[in-house]
């Protein structure tokens, strides 16, 4: 893994207080600016707020699809839809053979399906963008905007980290943007079909996640 020098940590550290009130937009203008076209988003196809604007700042952007052989057809057939509709540069990873012996929910799946595949996909990048927010878990709660992403080696950029569930909600409604179809049948946070419910709580959208499980991150997010 590169190591990153003394003078960009400290460039992300100021970046990364500078966006204390900062649009997504603002950040993601930074982040094209400083990288250019060395990004790539991680995007699961929920993410449609984010994914619309990157779509406006840099349509060429690389979107990374982690395709782990579980996850809903609806999902898929999303995904589909909005990459002929948006013309979007859609890259799908593929689990090594290693992830055979491992199938969705048991203990090395999200390394193997995940984590793995992802460090491939962004292994000649500078930076990658993510659409996670403060406040989807506890676990997420104190991330940074801007900062070193020691797992994968490059800079992490999360766009909506200061945002709320009604922030998105609002954004994709007064831009009629499409949803994915599962929300309408009261999904709220949605991964590979074979470990996603409905919420078990209301108020906490992850809470289908892993259900019966003592698990509240896949790998990707964590140190």
């Amino acid at each position: 893994m590169p190591m990153p020098s003394p003078e960009l940590l400290h460039e992300l550290d100021v970046a990364d207080a500078s966006f204390a009130h900062s649009s997504p937009s603002e950040i993601l203008t930074w982040t094209f600016g400083r990288f250019g076209a060395d990004v790539a988003f991680a995007c699961s196809f929920e993410d449609v707020a984010l994914l619309h604007m990157i779509h406006e700042v840099a349509p060429d952007t690389e979107i990374v699809f982690l395709d782990t052989g579980g996850h809903f057809a609806q999902t898929t057939e999303f995904l589909e839809r909005m990459e002929r509709d948006w013309h979007l540069n859609v890259t799908r990873t593929q689990p090594g053979p290693d992830a055979m012996s491992w199938p969705c929910g048991t203990e090395r799946c999200c390394e193997l399906r995940k984590v793995e595949p992802l460090s491939r996909a962004v292994a000649e990048k500078s930076a990658w963008i993510t659409s996670v927010k403060r406040a989807d878990a506890p676990t997420r709660a104190t991330m940074k905007i801007v900062h070193w992403d020691d797992k994968f080696g490059l800079v992490k950029v999360n766009p909506l980290a200061t945002w709320s569930d009604d922030d998105v909600a609002y954004y994709l409604s007064s831009r009629e943007l499409p949803e994915h179809p599962l929300w309408a049948q009261g999904y709220a946070s949605i991964g590979c079909a074979p470990v996603t419910i409905k919420p078990l709580d209301p108020a906490d959208r992850r809470s289908g996640r892993w259900a019966g499980a003592d698990k509240e991150e896949c790998g990707l997010h964590e140190a």
